[in-house]
This record gives structure tokens, C-alpha cells and sequence, in this order.
């Protein structure tokens, strides 16, 4: 993907981040929010404290964006938490491939063992296909856990990803 490169989001970015983040919560296909989210939960959700977000972007224009933070506070800190997002006019070449590769190399860089995505729409097959494509295994299904703006309650699933050999992880001296 020629003259598409990844950059650690700033806040000067929220706008961009913002129109794809309303575009998914509009379409109510695959982003747990609804059209309602405001713009302060969305800023939240990726500049909050803890977050980590970068963009793909393609000379100024932002085509998508990841994030990650600890999937839970304490025993659980060890395990990323992932959102990806790309723009409408963005998909199907590559950009979610590229933020998946990206994510996955800065959770390992902040030290994180595992990466998670909590809940990935069960209809979503281009997010299911490409997190497998990346190592991904769905690990649990949350039955009807979704409601399609289309399709009515479906299925979301856990995907994980170890990203070192459980057998190399050192555990911490205990507080």
C-alpha cells in the first residue's frame, strides 16, 4: 500500500477519527454504540486516560484508526483491548490489515502478552476474516449480544491472540 503509512493519533485527529467512528454508529452493522454516542464518549473511548491510538492515513487524510488500552485494571492489565475502525471510502484494501499488523506490534512493544477484542459483530465477516488472518482465535460467542440495525439480536464473539509463549511470561512481584 503505497504512500499509506501509521502514525501515533493526536488529538488534532479527533475530527477525522470522529466521521468514521459516527459513520459505524450510524450504519448500527458493526460498532456497539448507536447513532446517539456523543462526540465527548467517543473522545473518550480513544484519547481517555490509559488509550493508546494511531492512524493510517495517506498524505493528510485519515482512512482509519486503531486503539488499544489494558482490557481490565490489575490481574487483566497484561492483555490489550482493541478497537479498529476504517473510513467507508477506505475498505476492502487493505488499511484494517495494516492497523491490525500495527496493533498487534505496539501491544507487544507496550509490553502486553495478549490482545483482545471484546466484542466483534458475528455478521462482520471482513472483521472475522481478517482478525483470523492476523492469528485471532474466536474464544467465546455472547449469544444475541448484538442488535443488527438490520438483521435484529445476532451473535458477538471474543477473539484473542497470545502474543508470546505463555511459558516465557514472568510474573510480576506481587504489591
Amino acid at each position: 500500500m503505497r504512500d499509506i503509512h501509521v502514525r501515533t493519533a493526536t488529538e488534532a485527529d479527533f475530527s477525522a477519527i470522529w466521521t468514521i467512528f459516527q459513520s459505524h454508529a450510524a450504519e448500527g452493522e458493526t460498532l456497539v454504540h448507536d447513532a446517539a454516542v456523543t462526540r465527548e464518549e467517543a473522545f473518550e473511548e480513544w484519547f481517555g486516560p490509559g488509550v493508546t491510538s494511531w492512524v493510517a492515513l495517506k498524505g493528510e487524510r485519515i482512512l482509519g484508526t486503531i486503539r488499544l488500552q489494558a482490557n481490565r485494571e490489575g490481574r487483566g492489565e497484561h492483555v490489550a483491548n482493541a478497537c479498529c475502525m476504517v473510513g467507508p471510502t477506505a475498505q476492502g484494501i487493505g488499511i484494517g490489515h495494516l492497523l491490525g499488523e500495527h496493533g498487534i506490534g505496539e501491544a507487544r512493544r507496550l509490553g502486553f502478552l495478549a490482545m483482545q477484542f471484546n466484542f466483534v459483530v458475528s455478521t462482520n465477516s471482513r472483521a472475522i476474516h481478517l482478525w483470523k488472518r492476523l492469528g485471532f482465535s474466536i474464544v467465546g460467542t455472547l449469544p444475541k449480544a448484538f442488535r443488527h440495525r438490520r438483521l435484529g439480536y445476532v451473535d458477538a464473539y471474543v477473539m484473542y491472540k497470545l502474543l508470546e509463549d505463555p511459558a516465557r511470561w514472568a510474573l510480576p512481584a506481587e504489591d
